[in-house]
């Protein structure tokens, strides 16, 4: 699929458009701009948590990349976070006109299996950085 076909898709507007269905229940769809609104919160704090890290931390010695491994990381993911926030949001606001089931996420799944690879990275460089 192309960029304009996905930009087309997911763009402003794009739940209105063509989704066919009818107006879900108005608590659903607010339930599901709140999901969306938690994800960018999440998203945000992950933004900022890797500019502080990045900006705040002393040095680690003998590790002179580390905070960029911490923090880099984390800017990132919040980055994705917050596309992949407002792509499920279309998702689901489309599913909820049509009255199908809700897709399934998998916003949990990359947040938990970053974080985890994030804890280890951390680990390393704390190690690292204590043996020197």
């Amino acid at each position: 699929m192309s960029w304009a076909s996905r930009l087309a898709e997911f763009g402003p507007g794009a739940v209105g458009r063509d989704s066919g269905g009818t107006e879900p229940d108005p608590r659903f769809t607010f339930a599901n701009e709140r999901t969306f609104l938690a994800w960018s919160r999440t998203a945000l704090a992950l933004v900022v948590a890797g500019l502080g890290v990045i900006q705040l931390l002393p040095p680690f010695p003998g590790v002179p990349a580390g905070r960029h491994l911490l923090g880099v990381p984390l800017i990132v993911l919040g980055a994705v976070l917050a596309v992949v926030a407002y792509s499920e949001w279309v998702r689901n606001q489309r599913a909820l006109r049509r009255g199908e089931p809700l897709p399934r996420s998998i916003m949990p799944w990359i947040l938990a299996a970053t974080i985890t690879v994030m804890a280890v990275i951390s680990a390393i460089v704390l190690l690292i950085s204590a043996l020197r």
